[in-house]
């Protein structure tokens, strides 16, 4: 490193987001994620060691994946090289690879290699590396907000262990920011700041466990508040408020936590909880999702889990997704929460989406019958010469427009695919078809 280098490199450090500055350069300065950190726990271990394998971290933005990684390239005598899958093409990784053989060859030494936001490699890009990960040419350090089971080749997955970090606690942002306002070497505290606890509770409540945007929102509190009489700058609830204007949701319409959210929003309603649909409903409708999306998954919740025991739970559900549609947002959030609620506080079956299934399994492994001669279209000219519609019983003229006539063919006559509910207006439904059975 020149002097010009090592001059840029200072003025960086200086210069810096105070996130970055913050970062730990040990293991035991880490905040957070202890379940995996905490000393004697599965990755504390290897760090601390200097024995680490492949590992891939997992988890929301904010949450200390780019901070274990600077942690491990302090900790380790390996060589600690960096790259950002956004940007980094395979002639990048290719000098990575060589420079790692040369090392290991003539110095015996290890390289490991931090990829940020691995997931963004394309699936050439991650088998690439694949042969010089299994032989220990490199030692990869994946960190990645999607879940790497999704968008992470297998064959990577099954050489490297996953670690999944949470969102940070209330307490853990709190000591971040107390660190950032006060801590004058890395911190802030030649601004000669002060936090109130109102203004830490809300800042730890607001970023939803994201650091980052908690430190983020501190620094422009302090870059842009007026020293008061005192000479001292105050970080109020005020100031805090206006620094950090909308919480932080955990979503990505792409990503793990869309799923996540839109999955407890159907097992809400199917579990018959309009608390929790409306709940959920509300997180997806903050995050931006796309109301089209969610009206869609009301209307299969309508069919799939209530069915006949309501069936006027569809129709409420396919009127929300056209009001959906013609309303637009925000009033959208409105028939949203109706067919939500209504879906949710509905009796519920299964047993039409039960018999659709079961019929699809029965038509795909058994052969298919001809149909009852007498139930075949017997309108079209010289249908009567073959036979079709002859022996038909029209329903309607007999009580209750019902008599007793087979319709499934032979060799399936006989087999029940719809099994009738006993809530709601199913229950009705299958009172109906035994007392028409009886009587004939």
């Amino acid at each position: 490193m020149d002097l010009f280098d090592y001059m840029r490199k200072n003025t960086m450090e200086k210069e810096a987001p105070l996130a970055s500055r913050l970062r730990p350069e040990t293991l035991d300065d880490i905040v957070g994620q202890q379940h995996i950190l905490g000393k004697d726990k599965l990755l504390y271990r290897p760090i601390k060691a200097d024995k680490l394998s492949s590992i891939i971290l997992y988890g929301p933005p904010g949450t200390g994946k780019t901070t274990i990684a600077r942690v491990i390239a302090n900790t380790t005598k390996a060589v600690f090289t960096q790259m950002n899958a956004t940007v980094a093409g395979k002639k990048d990784m290719e000098q990575v690879v060589a420079e790692a053989k040369d090392r290991r060859g003539m110095y015996g030494q290890k390289t490991i290699l931090f990829v940020d936001e691995i997931h963004r490699f394309n699936k050439g890009q991650q088998d690439y590396l694949l042969p010089f990960v299994e032989d220990g040419t490199v030692i990869l350090i994946g960190a990645t907000t999607e879940n790497p089971y999704f968008e992470v080749n297998s064959a990577l997955i099954s050489r490297s262990v996953i670690f999944r970090l949470e969102p940070l606690d209330k307490q853990d942002i709190q000591t971040l920011l107390r660190r950032a306002v006060y801590d004058v070497e890395k911190g802030m505290g030649a601004y000669h700041a002060d936090i109130t606890d109102d203004a830490l509770e809300f800042l730890a409540d607001m970023s939803n466990g994201d650091a980052r945007t908690a430190l983020n929102a501190v620094e422009l509190g302090i870059l842009t508040t007026e020293p008061s009489e005192d000479g001292r700058i105050h970080i109020t609830l005020e100031v805090a408020a206006e620094c950090i204007q909308k919480r932080v949701t955990l979503y990505d319409k792409n990503g793990d936590n869309h799923y996540d959210t839109i999955s407890a929003f159907i097992k809400s309603m199917r579990g018959s909880d309009p608390d929790a649909a409306v709940y959920y409903l509300a997180r997806m409708i903050y995050a931006g999702e796309e109301p089209a999306f969610i009206a869609r998954r009301i209307m299969i919740c309508a069919a799939e889990d209530v069915g006949n025991a309501d069936p006027q739970a569809l129709t409420v559900a396919v009127s929300a997704s056209q009001a959906v549609e013609r309303l637009g947002m925000p009033e959208a959030r409105i028939p949203l929460a109706q067919a939500a609620i209504y879906v949710a506080c509905a009796p519920k079956s299964n047993a039409a989406y039960g018999a659709i299934d079961e019929a699809l399994d029965w038509v795909a492994h058994h052969k298919t019958e001809p149909i009852p001669p007498y139930l075949q279209d017997a309108h079209y000219a010289g249908a009567g010469k073959l036979g079709n519609g002859i022996g038909y019983k029209y329903a309607h003229n007999f009580e209750n427009h019902w008599v007793k006539q087979q319709y499934l063919p032979d060799g399936v006559e006989g087999h029940a695919f719809y099994h009738a509910g006993d809530l709601g207006y199913e229950a009705k439904m299958k009172q109906w078809l035994k007392d028409l059975k009886q009587e004939g």
